[in-house]
Formats: C-alpha cells, structure tokens, sequence
C-alpha cells in the first residue's frame, strides 16, 4: 500500500517536469509562462482533490477506486504529451510565434485539466484508503500519506532530473511512468474483499503487463511514437533531429538554404546568417585596440567565433557553453560552424555555466562578450547585474572591455524599452568608468575598465577594420558611420539616460527581468504592459500597508478551528512555494545554473518535507493550536533568516541541499498537526480540502513570488511580505488557542515507518 501513495508523489513530480518542458515549446519559456502553467497545474490538482473529497461518504471498495484512477491516470499522461505537441500547429500559426499570457493559460487549464484531477483524486482516495486498512482517523491519515507523497516526490525529483531526461524522451518517460502506475493498480485489485479476484487473476495481470511492455520496448514501439508525435508538432517544416537535454527540448529544423537550432520552441540561431554573427562579435573586438584573448559567453555556434578567429591579433578564445547537447547537434549539423572550433588550437570550449567559469577562471581577458537573449528569465537576468559585473570587471586585462548586446530601436525608445535600458545602463556605470552605448535595433553596451580604452569614434572604428583586414559583409566602412552618428548616438543617450530613480539591476533585486518581462508582454496587447507598468511603480510601503490592512480584517472576526487549520494550510503552502523559489534563484544568484545540482536542492526540498511530517506524526503535540502558533512564527521567520544566510554563511557544497532540507521541514511538520486540528470537528467531512488548500496556496505564491514579488522588490522585501502572510494565521490560531485540544488521541501511536 505505501508503494501506490509514494508513487503517487513520484508520478506527479515527473509528469510536472515532462509536461511543462513540452508545454514551454509551444509557449516563451520566461518566469509569466511558467508561474501561468503551474499555477494551472496546482488549481486543477487541488480542485481534484477537494472533489472527490466530498464525494466519499463511505469509504468503501477504496483499493478498487484507487486502481482505477491511476490506470486512467496511467493512460492520460502520454495522451495529455501528444495533444500539447499537436497544439502546437494549432495554436502557433507561424513557426516561433509566441503566445500571450492569456492563450497560455486558457491552453494550460484545458490540456493539465484531466491529468492533474486524476492526480489531486489519488490524494484523497489514498488518505480514505489508509484510514479504513489502518483503522486510524482522518487526521492521521491525510498526515501519513502526505509523507509517503513527499518521499516520492523526492525520488521522482531525482530520477527526472539526474536520469530519465537525459536519456529518454518524454514519450517514452511517460510509458515508464504509464506501467508503473498499471502495476500498483493491477496490484490494489488483489483483494478478494474489495474486488472478488483471486490472487492469481492479479498474478496474471502483472505478468501480462510486463510481457507486453516488454514486447513493446524491444519493437522500439516508444521510440517510434516519440518520433511520430515530434515530426507532428513541427508540422509544414523539414525536422532534422531533436534532443531532450537536461536544459530544454532542442530541435534542428532545415530550410531552403539554411538550418536552425530551437530551444523550447524560440530559435537560438540560424546558419548561415553573417548579419548576426558579424553583430554579435566585430564590433566588441573593435572597439578594443589589439584584442589578444577573447571570452565568448554563449552564440559561438551561428559563426561568430569563426569570425572573431579571423582578427590577427587573436591569440585564445574560451567559449562557453551550457548545454553539451547544442555542440553534440553543431558537430552533427553545423559542420561548416564547427570545424574552426574543433580544429583551431586557439580555442578552448567549457561546457559550463558562464557565470560560474567567471567565478572559477583564473584567466584574464582582453574583450569578454556575452552573446546572450534579454533578460527576460531570472536565469538569464544573472547575466546583466552588478555583480556579475563586477565579476566580469575582475577578470579583465587592464585595457580590457565588456560588450553585450539587447533589444534596441533605430529611432524611437518607448517608454517601457527606455526603463529597461536605463536600468542596465545605471548598473554598468556602477562597476566600469567608461560605458559607450551604439544605437540600433539591436543597442550594443561596451565598458572598459579603464578610461580612454574605448574608441574614440567611428573614424577609429574604421580604420582599424582596414588595418585587420577583415572582410566583412555588414559591419563594413559604409555601415559604421551610420550606426555611429554623433547626432543617433547623442539621441540614444538622452532617451535612456538614467535618473535618480532608476533602479540599480541586482542578483537580490532583478529588476531588469521584470522590465524585461513587461517589454515580452507589450508584444501582445498594451493591456499587459500596463498592467505589469502599474504593479512596478506601486511603492513597498503601500504594498504593505494594504497587506497589513487585508489581514488585520481577516484576523479581527473570531474563526472556527477548521478555518484557522485552512488558513494555516493556504498560508504555509503559500510561504513553502516562497521558499523554494528563493532557494533556487539564490542559488543561481550565488553559483551559476547547475542544473543536477538544482534537482538535488529541490530533492532535498521534498526530503525534508517527507522528513518534517515523520517527526509531526511520531510527536504528541498535546496543544495542536499553540504548536500551529510557533510554526507560523516560524514560517514568517524563515524567509528573513533564508536572506540573511545568503550573505552570511561561508558557500560550500552542501549549504544549499542543508537549507532545502530545513525549510520542507517546516512544511512537513505543520502539515500533519493542521490535519489534526481540521478533522478534530469536521471528522470525516471535506477530505481532501487540506490538501487542496495547501495546493491553492502555493498556486497563488506561484505567480507572485516569481511574476510580481521578487522581480519589483527583491530578496530581502519579498521575505518580509511573506512574513506578513504568514503571521495572519497565528493570530488566529493565538486567538483560539485556549480551547484547543489534542491533536490526536493518546492511543493512536501507529507510526509509517520509513
């Protein structure tokens, strides 16, 4: 029986990472799509849960009915893969176009519906079942089997992210998850009691499973499926290989005359395309008077490294990359691209983080380029803080220089693209005494770190574009004048001039990604720009001021200790969903995007949650009220002292797995004492609603900790107003406390064992 409810948090959990990395190639993969797709993913579980929750009156025939939901759920998880890629066509009427928020979530909640129902439904069928076998209460139950659903989740965690994607493909992933699932139900219908078999009809079952599961796998049945329902998804373009990388779903597509690599469904680059190439590094090594080593942060693939080769003077190059994945695909379909990589002995490929090479290196660079998107992701924002910045500035040569490039206009700044810019420009001039700006759709940022390094002009410019002997095809003698105007370059400054207000672009504080994703949403309606425009200038003090106010109300009305339990409930998945999130962006922040080591903290995450409810059942807390008091103190605490570690402690290995286990712990353990205080009057009633409550509560932190909270406020304010949320709760629960009862009854002493 423990094997179908941790499986329950195993399925779950990998069913999540498999499903929105599909969904993000038919979406933009930035922090609104995927707050939108989990939010999505954690209604319709909870939903889920709290229906078939009043459902049960009489748990009865429960090993039947959980059999069932699981081999429905065990069929609708490859289903619900193939129709996200066939909605691709339908909703993508050009290659590459991408969705607004609205589509994402309307196609979000109608292709997760199903899925995540049957997923919240085992919940509360598990938590019926474990009550009528083990003869304990509601409470207990809902408690033990949470456990067992953390202690998969943990594994599935794992597994995903260490093992499965990088080896399989999400089809077949899904079929692995699919048989697991047929198992455990075909198990759970052994019983006579419950379903009238006999032992060995189950036996057969099993078998009958395995022999045809493996007759499948060995007619490459999965395999095939995965590359029909691929070819299908690129519909009306020539597919020539895909790979399901650790990082996201690459894909190479051919057309006439060209190829292009996509990352989750957005091209990372097309070849041969010199316009780009020539963009992306010419002018950095131009602006430098004798470049000899060159640090290429990403985009080295579409031939700009070849390019940068070509200058005599080049003497290293240290290009880095994250994905090992994107150079497997450039030696296998970029030939033309890749050979000056692998045949110049000048040139040095990472396969890393840029961010943490930088840290790491003990090399010095004459030019260091970071060829990479806006930053519209929190992960991509790690790239144009202070910071890193700083960062950069140390590992240059005294004459060395920084250049990167980000979404411009060759006339006309909007107001948004003008805050954006402001904010990036303000943060360079913080760490480097020289910054030059030049206009153009694309606005190209150049810092030396010391003054008079720079080109003085366009003739400079030129003339040493002659004295190279580069024969380029764009940056050329009757270009550069133009793109450097003194008039154009005088008129860029002015409109992005920084100003008192201008917000300094900070790990702890990114507000440059929150631009960023205000210019992302003003693609589709200047609704959304407004919108995310207005939620910006709002001041902290107001924010929490209204906050404050919200939950001085809520609290003033004495509740019923079923409503304190819920609002405890809400408000601690609420602050757990906080939690991780500021764990996985401090830990970018602090090392780099390790992506095995980011699915060990979120592991560590749920082992300490797993680990946090074992110690709340095995406890006889004798006061359930006045220990949910201490744990919401807790709760409103942890954030706070979460910053505070962040700057303090000293940043070893196991520093961040060791904060993940301690605060899951913190959810764990209230989640059981909350059961009990739930189910001390409501007894059999609204199983299921805890935990959809605690579900809700996370939705809702979802999309405001990662959309709204962290990108306006940063770190350290977005921990005082989860603080403040949860603190409401403990008021309440401080309020009642004095009537409160026993958790649970004295006699009731079973324990799951781990």
């Amino acid at each position: 029986m423990q094997a179908a409810f941790i499986l329950i948090g195993f399925s779950a959990t990998i069913a999540q990472i498999i499903l929105l990395r599909e969904l993000m190639v038919v979406f933009y993969g930035n922090e609104i799509s995927i707050g939108l797709m989990l939010a999505s993913w954690l209604f319709w579980t909870a939903l889920g849960s709290s229906l078939v929750g009043r459902l049960i009156r009489h748990p009865g025939k429960m090993y039947r009915t959980m059999a069932k939901i699981q081999a429905a759920l065990a069929l609708v998880l490859p289903a619900t893969i193939l129709t996200v890629r066939e909605s691709k066509a339908l909703l993508q009427t050009v290659t590459g176009e991408i969705l607004g928020p609205g589509v994402m979530l309307l196609a979000s909640l109608a292709m997760l519906g199903v899925f995540c129902m049957l997923s919240g439904a085992l919940f509360t069928v598990g938590s019926a079942l474990y009550a009528v076998e083990s003869s304990t209460s509601a409470a207990r139950a809902t408690g033990s089997v949470y456990l067992w659903e953390a202690v998969g989740s943990s594994l599935g965690g794992l597994m995903a992210g260490l093992m499965l994607i990088r080896h399989l493909g999400s089809i077949e992933i899904a079929l692995v998850v699919s048989l697991l699932n047929l198992l455990i139900a075909a198990n759970l219908m052994g019983p006579a009691a419950d379903w009238g078999g006999h032992p060995t009809t189950r036996h057969a079952l099993i078998g009958s499973l395995l022999g045809a599961s493996i007759l499948v796998v060995i007619g490459g049945g999965p395999a095939v499926l995965e590359r029909i329902s691929q070819v299908g998804s690129w519909r009306g373009m020539h597919l020539l290989a895909t790979r399901n990388s650790a990082y996201g779903n690459l894909a190479v597509v051919g057309t006439e005359g060209s190829r292009s690599l996509y990352e989750n469904g957005i091209v990372l680059f097309t070849a041969p395309d010199p316009a780009a190439a020539e963009e992306a590094v010419e002018y950095a090594l131009l602006e430098h008077p004798a470049p000899r080593s060159l640090l290429l942060i990403g985009g080295g693939i579409n031939g700009s490294l070849s390019l940068a080769l070509a200058h005599p003077g080049i003497e290293r190059v240290d290009y880095v990359e994250l994905d090992p994945a994107i150079l497997a695909l450039a030696r296998d379909y970029f030939p033309q691209e890749w050979q000056p990589i692998a045949s110049d002995p000048r040139v040095r490929v990472h396969v890393t983080d840029g961010r943490l090479f930088l840290k790491t290196t003990d090399s010095h660079f004459d030019v260091i380029v970071v060829n990479l998107p806006d930053p519209q992701t929190a992960q991509l924002n790690r790239f144009y803080t202070v910071e890193f910045f700083a960062e950069a500035e140390r590992r240059l040569t005294p004459t060395g220089l920084l250049s990167f490039r980000l979404t411009g206009s060759e006339d006309y700044i909007s107001p948004a693209l003008a805050e954006f810019l402001r904010s990036i420009e303000k943060s360079l001039r913080a760490v480097f005494p020289e910054v030059k700006l030049l206009p153009g759709a694309p606005v190209h940022f150049f810092a030396a770190r010391s003054a008079g390094v720079l080109a003085s002009g366009r003739d400079e410019i030129v003339a040493r574009l002659r004295r190279r002997n580069l024969h380029t095809k764009y940056v050329r003698e009757y270009y550069i004048p133009f793109r450097m105007m003194p008039d154009r370059m005088r008129d860029l400054e002015a409109q992005i001039e920084p100003v008192p207000t201008t917000p300094i672009n900070r790990d702890f504080a990114p507000i440059a990604y929150y631009f960023g994703a205000a210019l992302w949403s003003s693609q589709f309606h200047q609704g959304y720009r407004r919108f995310l425009g207005t939620l910006a200038r709002i001041d902290f003090a107001y924010v929490t001021t209204a906050t404050a106010v919200f939950l001085l109300v809520v609290c003033l009305k004495r509740k019923s200790r079923p409503k304190i339990a819920g609002g405890c409930a809400a408000a601690m998945g609420f602050s757990m969903i906080g939690l991780e999130i500021l764990l996985l962006l401090g830990f970018q922040a602090i090392y780099g995007y390790v992506y095995y080591q980011l699915a060990v903290v979120i592991a560590a995450f749920m082992a300490g949650m797993a680990l946090g409810t074992w110690m709340a059942l095995r406890s006889a807390v004798q006061r359930a009220l006045r220990a949910l008091v201490a744990l919401q103190a807790a709760a409103a605490l942890a954030p706070l002292v979460l910053y505070g570690l962040f700057q303090a402690l000293p940043r070893g290995p196991l520093m961040f797995p060791l904060l993940a286990v301690g605060c899951g712990m913190l959810g764990g353990y209230e989640f059981p004492i909350t059961s009990g205080v739930f189910f001390s009057s409501q007894k059999e009633r609204g199983r299921g609603a805890l935990y959809a409550l605690d579900l809700a509560g996370s939705s809702a932190g979802a999309i405001l900790f990662s959309v709204y909270f962290i990108p306006v406020f940063g770190f350290f304010r977005t921990a005082v107003l989860s603080a403040m949320v949860s603190l409401a709760p403990a008021a309440l629960a401080l309020r009642a406390a004095p009537t409160s009862s026993a958790l649970r009854p004295a006699h009731d002493v079973r324990t799951p064992a781990l």
